[in-house]
C-alpha cells in the first residue's frame, strides 16, 4: 500500500489550476461534464482511502472486532504510516461521511419545501406567483419540472428578455444541471481541497445555460441584457424572495453577472469536446484526466495490497 494511499487525499490539490483553466477556456458543457466527473471520481478516491486508512488504524485499537491476524506484527510491518495516519482516518472518515449525509438530507428537505409551496397551484410547467419580489428559478421533480417566476421579475423584463429567461431556466432543467451541482457540493464535503471545482461548477453551469438560451432566442445580446436587468432588479429586492432552493440559483443570482455578461457579448465558445494538449483548454482536460487517473489506479493499488495482505494474515 505505501505512499500511494496518500496520492489521492493530495491530488486534488490540482482542482485549484484545473478549475480556472477549464471555465476559461472550455465550453461551458464541456467544462461542466469534466469536472463534476473529476470531483466525483477524486471524492470517492480520496474517501476509500480514508477507509483503507482507518481499517488499519482501528486494527492497532485494543478491543477492535476485526480478526486477531490484522493487528499482527508483520501485517503492520506490510502496510505503513498504521500507527498515526490510521488513527486520524477514523475522525476524518466520520467527519466526511456525516457531512455528506447531511448535505444530502438538508437538500431533500429543502426540495419538498419547494414542492410543497407550489402544491395548491395549476400542475403546469411554468408557474407565475403573484409576488413583487423578482425571482425566478428551475425546480425538478422528476417528471414534474417546474419554472418558477414572480410578477415581480415578468416586469422587470421585455418581451425576448422573457424569452431568454425561460430559455435559460428549462436549459437547467433539460440538462440536469442540479445533479452536477449536488455532485460537486458532495466532493467538496468528502475533500476540501476540491472546492475550487465546486465554485468553477457553479459557474460553467449558468454559463451552459446561457449559452442555451442564446440558440434559443437567437440573440446573445438580448440573453446578456435579460440577464443584466434580472440582477439589478434582484438586488434593489434582496432579501425579500427565496431566490433559489437546493442549490438551483435563481436567473441572475447565480455566478459572477459580470462574467457571464461578457462572455454573451463575446463570439460563442466553440464546442470542441477534447483539444489539443499544446493549448490551454488541452492543458485542463488532460490535466484534469490525468489527476483523475491516477487518483483511482492509487486507490485501487492500495485497495488490492491492502486486501491481500489482510487475507495472507487473516486465517479461513
Amino acid at each position: 500500500m505505501g505512499v500511494f494511499v496518500f496520492l489521492p487525499l493530495v491530488l486534488p490539490l490540482t482542482a485549484w489550476p484545473v478549475a480556472r483553466l477549464a471555465e476559461q477556456h472550455l465550453h461551458p458543457r464541456t467544462a461542466t461534464r469534466l469536472l463534476s466527473a473529476a470531483a466525483g471520481v477524486l471524492a470517492l478516491c480520496s474517501t476509500l482511502c480514508l477507509g483503507l486508512l482507518m481499517v488499519v488504524g482501528t486494527a492497532q485499537l485494543p478491543g477492535n472486532p476485526l480478526p486477531d491476524g490484522w493487528s499482527d506484527p508483520e501485517v503492520r510491518e506490510a502496510v505503513p504510516y498504521d500507527e498515526v495516519a490510521g488513527r486520524a482516518a477514523i475522525p476524518a472518515l466520520l467527519a466526511v461521511l456525516t457531512a455528506c449525509a447531511l448535505a444530502g438530507a438538508r437538500h431533500r428537505r429543502t426540495r419538498r419545501r419547494a414542492v410543497r409551496a407550489l402544491a395548491g397551484l395549476p400542475a403546469t410547467p411554468v408557474v407565475v406567483l403573484p409576488d413583487g419580489a423578482p425571482y425566478a428559478y428551475a425546480l425538478p421533480g422528476g417528471g414534474r419540472d417546474r419554472i418558477v417566476v414572480t410578477t415581480g421579475m415578468l416586469a422587470a423584463l421585455e418581451g425576448g428578455e422573457r424569452r431568454a429567461l425561460f430559455a435559460h431556466e428549462r436549459a437547467h432543467l433539460a440538462a440536469a444541471h442540479h445533479r452536477f451541482l449536488l455532485v460537486v457540493r458532495l466532493a467538496a464535503l468528502a475533500n476540501p481541497f476540491l472546492r475550487p471545482l465546486r465554485t468553477a461548477v457553479a459557474y460553467t453551469v449558468e454559463r451552459w445555460a446561457d449559452e442555451e438560451a442564446a440558440a434559443a432566442v437567437g440573440s446573445r445580446r438580448t440573453v446578456a441584457r435579460a440577464i443584466g436587468k434580472a440582477a439589478l432588479a434582484s438586488r434593489s429586492a434582496a432579501g425579500t424572495g427565496p431566490a433559489g432552493f437546493a442549490g438551483l440559483a435563481g436567473f441572475a443570482l447565480a455566478g459572477p453577472v459580470p462574467r457571464r455578461m461578457a462572455a454573451l457579448l463575446d463570439p460563442a465558445p466553440a464546442a470542441r469536446t477534447w483539444p489539443s494538449v499544446f493549448t490551454t483548454a488541452g492543458l485542463a482536460v488532460w490535466g484534469a484526466a490525468a489527476g483523475t487517473t491516477v487518483s483511482a489506479l492509487s486507490s485501487a493499488n492500495s485497495a488490492v495490497t491492502l486486501f491481500l495482505v489482510l487475507k495472507a494474515a487473516t486465517p479461513l
